[in-house]
């Protein structure tokens, strides 16, 4: 299956200048990066595939790193009051060496949870990385089939999951554990939001909760990983200058806070099974596409 040109999109077939096709491009990336961050849907297999089904071919992993800063821009502005709160919660904790107050164990489980992907963040980039960005699991294939195992075990996380503990019983033993369960999502496709919700809903936590959590343990590891790749994503041959690279974080960042506010209003009300069915069906129309000829 050839590439899916949209031509009424592909501004370069009429005369338009580069610079106004890359901020194009970067705006509909930043909207898929804001849109899909936080949703349990992967927003790396999103930046892979869209832009490949369009024609555009792969961003690559510097600019799909540098444009989860806009995600995080949002995050942080949503969450200042929680932010705040759990920030000098945590300091006062160490100060009086007393970390049994909630703020305290949240801040420290935060901690404790960006380790794991610190740790294996770094092992890749220091001694994998060409490989990595280049690895049969940035394929349509391979994503597919992530996407739709992803999907199977949040449906198991959903269906057996009890739903009791929130946010004021966490433990650092559970940010440890949350903690690996994001490590997951260096692979494209496996979702930051989705392994960490699926692993705190067969923990029993709530879903709001696991939602809330999973959105202030991904500030450290995605701010990082955005700075660490911010050199590289601005001399991108593809990318046309910082300008483009701006327009793409700001539309990240907004579309970021809509996701955001959306998310946790769905979970107040509903279970996560639209995700597990959006999951499934994105991953068999990956492998499709894949197996038709364009497998990225």
């Amino acid at each position: 299956m050839p590439p899916i040109h949209l031509a009424a999109l592909n501004l370069a077939d009429h005369g338009a200048p580069g610079l106004a096709l890359a901020c194009w491009r970067a705006l509909v990336l930043g909207v898929v990066q804001g849109l899909t961050e936080f949703l349990p849907i992967s927003s790396t297999a999103h930046l892979k595939a869209v832009p490949v089904l369009l024609g555009w071919g792969d961003p690559g992993v510097a600019v799909t790193a540098v444009l989860q800063l806009g995600s995080i821009g949002a995050v942080l502005a949503y969450f200042q009051k929680d932010l705040r709160q759990l920030s000098l919660g945590l300091l006062q904790g160490l100060r009086q060496r007393n970390l049994n107050a909630p703020e305290a164990r949240l801040g420290l489980a935060v901690a404790v949870g960006t380790v794991p992907i610190l740790v294996a963040g770094l092992t890749i980039r220091l001694f994998f990385y060409g490989a990595y960005g280049t690895s049969v699991l940035r394929s349509l294939a391979g994503i597919g089939v992530l996407s739709m195992v992803m999907a199977v075990l949040l449906a198991m996380a959903e269906r057996t999951g009890r739903r009791r503990h929130g946010l004021g019983q966490v433990s650092i033993t559970a940010g440890w554990l949350l903690g690996l369960a994001q490590m997951l999502a260096l692979v494209p496709g496996v979702s930051r939001s989705g392994s960490t919700l699926t692993a705190a809903l067969l923990m029993g936590w709530q879903r709001v909760a696991a939602a809330r959590f999973s959105f202030l343990l991904g500030i450290p590891a995605i701010t990082m990983a955005g700075l660490a790749e911010l050199k590289e994503a601005l001399a991108s041959p593809d990318l046309g200058g910082p300008l483009p690279l701006v327009v793409g974080v700001l539309s990240a960042a907004l579309s970021s806070w809509l996701a955001i506010a959306w998310l946790l209003r769905f979970l107040q009300r509903h279970s996560t099974w639209v995700f597990v069915a959006y999951r499934l069906g994105f991953g068999v129309l990956l492998v499709a596409v894949s197996v038709g000829g364009n497998g990225g």
